[in-house]
């Protein structure tokens, strides 16, 4: 029996990732997200599909799902924390669309629609479609983050993103033996520095900047490294702030306990920092010694605002601990040492660093991961440099490099 894939979107750059599988008479899609860029990117029109399968909630994974319910009746297996967390960035998705004046890909009506459509699903609990099992197993990229087990006639993995390095947040992915390979490749080409010392050396500015009188603030993606940060400050005794919708996933999070790491740890982190409710809230953040806070990007929410109050303080500083996609308000911070503020650009007198927190398996891990899935054959996605990942891979594996919109036969 043979397979067949179709990537709609996410084959050679990150974002928009939706891969189509055919084999035994069933048509499934995993994943099916939007590029959040200025203009949003969408992936190719999806078909009718007998089941689609989430791996994690992040936009460029789930961001068009409530069009897949609303317009296909989709029924969509994942993991419960990202029903909740992935409804949810939809709703803001579609409010961030209408504010910036761009189409909005689905209305209300399709968000209902795909939160009657969910399907949970744990780790480890097969569903059968057909003759085809799918089996989720950790992911270690966020809390609930799954790849996915696929028994047809061969055994198949698709990854989504993942992360084999421990954080405080979830545990590393565990390699699953397989035939077939899809593997992320965000970081191909590019490693990590090692966790401890990233963790390490931010503390160590967080120390310094609030010892000479500044304040930090610290952007954050409100689904994951929010609560990273949270726990990395943990009984460190500054006075931290919450600010942004880091909350509402937090709180989501402590109530899924089984998949984060250490729940107990999460709670308490949350528990130390403040949490800010409004305007008034904001004013007393500022007295503060650290504010988390989204945008991780400083493409919009609160950040700006606390920015735009101590940008010409020297001793106050910026620290960013997710990467900046080009394009975004802070790569412009990181190469300019400016920001655009209320359509204004600014000059940014705060000091700016950068910490890998990344939540991406790098180059190196990327590598080891395939080779212990024992696959014969691995198809490369969600990556720009692909060239680099299969260079080291195709000693042990035929490797695959599709395009978006090209039909792959294995």
């Amino acid at each position: 029996m043979s397979v067949t894939i179709k990537f709609l979107g996410g084959a050679e750059k990150v974002g928009s990732l939706g891969m189509l599988l055919e084999t035994w008479g069933k048509r499934l899609l995993f994943d099916y997200g939007l590029t959040p860029t200025d203009p949003p990117e969408y992936p190719l029109p999806a078909p009718r599909v007998d089941r689609v399968f989430l791996t994690h909630a992040h936009v460029d994974h789930s961001g068009m799902i409530p069009w897949l319910c609303g317009h296909k009746d989709a029924i969509v297996h994942t993991v419960p924390p990202t029903i909740d967390v992935s409804l949810l960035l939809a709703e803001d998705s579609n409010k961030i669309c209408g504010i910036e004046g761009y189409p909005q890909p689905y209305d209300k009506h399709d968000i209902a629609q795909a939160e009657m459509n969910f399907r949970p699903l744990r780790y480890g609990q097969t569903k059968r479609v057909g003759d085809i099992d799918v089996i989720p197993r950790s992911a270690g990229h966020i809390p609930g983050a799954a790849m996915y087990e696929i028994h047809g006639e061969e055994v198949m993995l698709f990854t989504g993103d993942i992360n084999t390095t421990p954080t405080r947040l979830v545990e590393g992915a565990e390699p699953v033996r397989c035939d077939v390979l899809f593997m992320e490749s965000t970081y191909a080409g590019r490693e990590h520095p090692p966790r401890e010392k990233v963790e390490y050396d931010f503390l160590a500015k967080v120390e310094e900047v609030v010892d000479r009188g500044g304040k930090v603030i610290a952007p954050a993606f409100a689904v994951g490294r929010t609560q990273e940060i949270l726990l990395l400050l943990r009984g460190q005794g500054y006075d931290v702030w919450v600010d942004g919708m880091g909350k509402t996933i937090t709180g989501i999070y402590q109530g899924y306990g089984g998949y984060v790491r250490d729940v107990r740890k999460l709670s308490k982190a949350m528990g130390e920092a403040k949490k800010v409710r409004g305007p008034k809230g904001r004013k007393m953040a500022m007295k503060g010694e650290v504010i988390v806070t989204t945008s991780g990007m400083l493409d919009g929410g609160p950040v700006l605002q606390y920015v735009e109050a101590l940008k010409d303080d020297p001793k106050s500083a910026i620290l960013l601990t997710g990467y900046q996609v080009e394009g975004t308000n802070g790569r412009l911070l990181m190469d300019t040492g400016t920001l655009d503020i209320s359509g204004v650009r600014e000059k940014i007198k705060m000091e700016v660093d950068f910490y890998d927190l990344s939540a991406h398996a790098g180059h190196k891990e990327l590598v080891e991961f395939a080779r212990e899935t024992g696959a014969e054959r691995v198809v490369l996605m969600h990556g720009d440099n692909r060239e680099a990942l299969a260079e080291d891979i195709s000693d042990f594996a035929e490797v695959y490099l599709p395009r978006n919109g090209e039909v792959l036969r294995l």
